[in-house]
């Protein structure tokens, strides 16, 4: 088998085939979808600049740009890494409980702004990472900062 064609190992799926030493090793972030939804804004606080580098990248490519911005790529998971590593040490608490209603709730965010608001606040506080809804008019209050949510299914009492 050449050194270009994948190998796969068959019992777990899964691509085996060395990466190239140009590309930079990075740890996977290792977590599910409520923890990475719930931090997703932080994340895009912080990680702005290398996902706009790897979303030129692919867009440059043409949708060819697989192995070509791998590097921008391994960026930007280095970085959500280390937001989720931050909100883990500074606000573990306020991120669990948020979280876990996710988890609980269908990943519905309206659902977990009980949760939510303690969470943006320590996160702020102590990461000075701010959660801002791209493209909302700024004379109307951002869907996270109301005091009711249609749909929720408990009333805010914050």
């Amino acid at each position: 088998m050449s050194a270009r064609q994948p190998r796969f190992n068959q019992h777990l799926l899964i691509d085996t085939t060395p990466l190239p030493d140009s590309i930079p090793k990075v740890q996977e972030v290792g977590s599910s979808s409520a923890p990475l939804l719930s931090a997703s804004y932080f994340i895009g606080a912080r990680c702005k600049a290398y996902n706009d580098d790897y979303m030129q990248c692919k867009t440059e490519a043409n949708g060819k740009g697989e192995m070509d911005c791998l590097r921008e790529g391994r960026k930007v998971t280095r970085c959500a890494g280390s937001v989720l590593e931050d909100v883990n040490k500074s606000c573990l608490d306020e991120f669990r409980k948020h979280w876990e209603c996710l988890d609980n709730n269908n990943q519905q965010l309206w659902q977990c702004r009980k949760w939510e608001r303690p969470l943006n606040s320590c996160v702020f506080e102590k990461l000075n990472l701010e959660k801002k809804i791209p493209g909302v008019p700024e004379n109307e209050t951002p869907v996270h900062l109301r005091k009711r949510q249609i749909f929720a299914h408990s009333i805010m009492t914050q």
